[in-house]
């Protein structure tokens, strides 16, 4: 163990190298930097148990993974799902009728000895059903930007839970691409570039025990050539671990991988296996030699799911999380290019809030002066209406006089008529009075006179 003279020595050398970096050179700081010594331990203090410490911690918590399926309608992602984890998930059979891409997400609780796991799967329902597929993958896109927001939210909030906040970020996309043989569809190739920014992409072969050996390596050499060429990043398992770089890299030449999901069992020797059963044989879901199930599980769920997990989180949200920030002004460095002090959030937000401030007068001014020129324009519309009904009122008004005097006129000569014919009348019926009463006078004397002849 070291003096406190030494002690108190290192800790000047250390902190006169942390404090003030812009004194001294590069050079003085590497020379410095080996100056400074490694202590033994005389005796047991006890970090060493700080490991099992996050172990308890962790598994007291329990564990959450998010897993994204992604194919077309009955391509097997239900199956696979239920032989991955070795379980019967609920699962309604999906229509081939959808009129658009519909995310389904189902959460599990899953145990294992002693740890626990919170599992989400999330299915795409109509996937690749639709005549015009050019927003397929916006529903996609759409779904994991939601996650990433929630999360986001929940961090800005004054008083956060983030210890207990259930995390639906997606962890994974199991990318289910069909055993055609050929090359990928364009949909595929679409889907995939527009998702390798926001979450880990690992693409599986499906149901390839419907291709030959032979026509399968061939169909992955040109899938990976075709991604590539396309600029598609999918997840590559990682190689910086000792414990697990020759076992990953070694893995990374088999994406992707050809798989078979299957939860029938047949007896085979003296143990039950997974199988599909073929009137020409069985393909045994975990020999190797048929498929690559036992790889797929072997790098997703036992070696690289905390992987997944951590690059969700530091490279897919850290993405979305920058972009957002930047959205909203905020930056790393303030005016003239000089790195923010303490406390730049409440300064970014403050001068955030003053240029938001200035922006909303100089939008209410602008508004303001539309206003007045759409209110100028409606009276200016108005008026001329208002021209327009008076001169019709106008003219209105003149036929109604023009037809008021014709109609006087048509009145006065009526009149007149009416009055000549009553004059007609008066004078007809006093000339046949006068006849009637001649006639009488006749008659009355031509009967005095037969009556005297009679005699």
């Amino acid at each position: 163990m070291a003096s406190s003279d030494e002690a108190r020595h290192l800790f000047h050398m250390t902190s006169k190298t942390t404090c003030m970096p812009s004194q001294v050179s590069n050079s003085d700081a590497q020379t410095k930097k080996e100056n400074i010594r490694s202590l033994t331990m005389c005796g047991h203090v006890g970090f060493e148990s700080l490991p099992d410490q996050l172990v308890d911690r962790s598994i007291q918590q329990g564990f959450c993974f998010n897993i994204l399926c992604v194919g077309e309608t009955g391509i097997g992602k239900s199956t696979l799902i239920n032989t991955l984890f070795n379980t019967t998930f609920e699962e309604n059979e999906s229509s081939h009728f959808c009129p658009t891409v519909r995310l389904k997400a189902q959460t599990y609780e899953l145990q294992e000895s002693n740890v626990q796991l919170k599992l989400t799967i999330v299915n795409t329902v109509g996937f690749g059903d639709q005549i015009n597929k050019e927003e397929s993958c916006q529903s996609i896109v759409d779904y994991i930007d939601a996650q990433f927001e929630a999360y986001l939210q929940e961090e800005l909030k004054i008083k956060r839970s983030l210890f207990s906040y259930h995390d639906t970020r997606i962890h994974v996309c199991l990318y289910f691409i069909a055993p055609t043989g050929h090359s990928l569809r364009t949909l595929d190739l679409l889907t995939m570039k527009s998702l390798d920014s926001k979450v880990n992409i690992i693409p599986l072969i499906a149901k390839a025990d419907t291709i030959s050996k032979i026509e399968l390596q061939k169909f992955k050499i040109k899938l990976m050539s075709e991604l590539v060429c396309s600029g598609v990043q999918i997840y590559q398992f990682p190689t910086d671990d000792d414990a697990t770089a020759k076992i990953n890299a070694a893995m990374n030449g088999h994406l992707p991988f050809a798989v078979v999901g299957s939860m029938d069992e047949v007896k085979v020797g003296n143990k039950m296996v997974k199988v599909r059963q073929y009137p020409w044989g069985i393909v045994q879901v975990e020999n190797e030699n048929h498929c690559d199930f036992v790889k797929l599980r072997e790098m997703l769920i036992c070696t690289n799911m905390e992987d997944l997990r951590e690059q969700t989180h530091s490279r897919h949200y850290e993405l979305y999380r920058r972009c957002k920030l930047e959205e909203m002004g905020f930056t790393d460095v303030g005016p003239e290019s000089k790195p923010l002090r303490l406390f730049s959030l409440q300064e970014t937000y403050e001068a955030k809030r003053h240029e938001f401030h200035g922006e909303r007068l100089k939008k209410e001014e602008e508004m303001k002066q539309m206003f007045v020129q759409r209110v100028k324009e409606k009276e200016a519309i108005l008026k001329e209406a208002e021209r327009e009904l008076q001169a019709k009122f106008e003219h209105l008004k003149r036929l109604h006089q023009d037809e008021r005097v014709k109609l006087e006129e048509k009145r006065r000569v009526l009149e007149e008529e009416i009055i000549t014919f009553s004059k007609r009348k008066a004078t007809s019926e006093i000339f046949q009075n006068q006849s009637f009463v001649a006639s009488g006078s006749t008659m009355k004397k031509e009967k005095d006179r037969k009556n005297s002849n009679f005699i």
